[in-house]
């Protein structure tokens, strides 16, 4: 909230009830529906709405493995466009889900408010960012049939008792392909109060960074958390991959930045160099003397 002035702060409310976020996930819907339609790429009509792409291109297959993706079938083949392949080896569920509680489902779009976590929860934050940052396959969950198929085993089963998802070698390749994002696009989204141009993300976020807000000198004094993180590339690369540049490898003395190359074509020259002369010390002849026994030895 933002009011009299005052710097805005969160409010702790009680959890959504089934109705809002049913209510919440139809407006969703109805909102990107009505945006997608604006550009042209979604058609609709009373009984029915589909995607209008266009044509792609002969070499341009990546639309086609998108769109078979998230319809759940099959890509490239002599199948091609039939639903995957499910096996089920139990019997559906009866009973309802106690977990879908608090998940709404509207036009394909599914909304879910079941996970809170407070801020000092620890293990229970690091399970939630663990889940969010899981692989889309999980290798032990993988086999090969004795027909050549690819076969998936389901981590959960789905309600109506399917177990595991056979596919075949060249469709599974596809579905991987179609996992893979695309250069220079952002994986992480944020919206709300946390968008990067709304007004107050500065007055919200501990690094203080935001749209309108002015960066912080060297000699202002930041809190704990805003130095924790507000931290340099250099600082990520220590933390993340335990590399520190700021001390030399040879001496152990401290280093400086002195330079920070972008240029893709400088890059290249100074690598092929460095694999150039990492090739010639290898090849390069043994300076030292050769070895000899001792004297009074045979």
């Amino acid at each position: 909230m933002y009011r009299d002035n005052r710097p805005p702060r969160f409010q702790r409310v009680n959890a959504p009830g089934k109705g809002e976020l049913e209510e919440l996930v139809q407006l969703i819907s109805q909102r990107v529906g009505r945006c997608l339609e604006r550009q042209g790429l979604l058609e609709q009509d009373t009984e029915s709405t589909w995607l209008d792409l266009d044509p792609a291109e002969d070499t341009d297959a990546m639309p086609q493995i998108l769109g078979s993706s998230i319809s759940y079938r099959i890509a490239v083949g002599p199948q091609q466009g039939r639903k995957a392949f499910m096996i089920r080896t139990i019997r559906p569920l009866d009973r309802p889900d106690p977990s879908l509680g608090r998940v709404a489902k509207a036009n394909g779009f599914s909304l879910h408010a079941g996970v809170s976590c407070e801020g000092n929860q620890k293990g229970k934050r690091e399970r939630l960012c663990r889940y969010i940052s899981r692989p889309a396959v999980a290798v032990p969950r993988l086999s090969l049939s004795s027909t050549g198929k690819v076969v998936y085993t389901l981590k959960t089963p789905y309600r109506d008792g399917t177990t595991q998802v056979a596919f075949e070698p060249v469709d599974f390749i596809a579905r991987l392909a179609a996992l893979v994002p695309k250069p220079r696009v952002n994986l992480t989204r944020y919206h709300g109060v946390l968008a990067p141009n709304h007004r107050w993300r500065g007055l919200v976020t501990p690094a203080r960074r935001g749209k309108g807000i002015k960066s912080t000198s060297n000699a202002e004094v930041r809190t704990p958390a805003e130095r924790h993180t507000a931290m340099t590339w250099a600082q990520r690369l220590k933390r993340v991959f335990n590399i520190d540049i700021e001390v030399c490898s040879l001496c152990g003395g401290s280093v400086r930045v002195i330079a920070c190359i972008e240029d893709q074509d400088v890059i290249d020259r100074i690598l092929t160099h460095l694999r150039h002369k990492e090739r010639e010390t290898l090849t390069r002849p043994l300076l030292t003397p050769p070895t000899r026994a001792p004297p009074g030895t045979r």
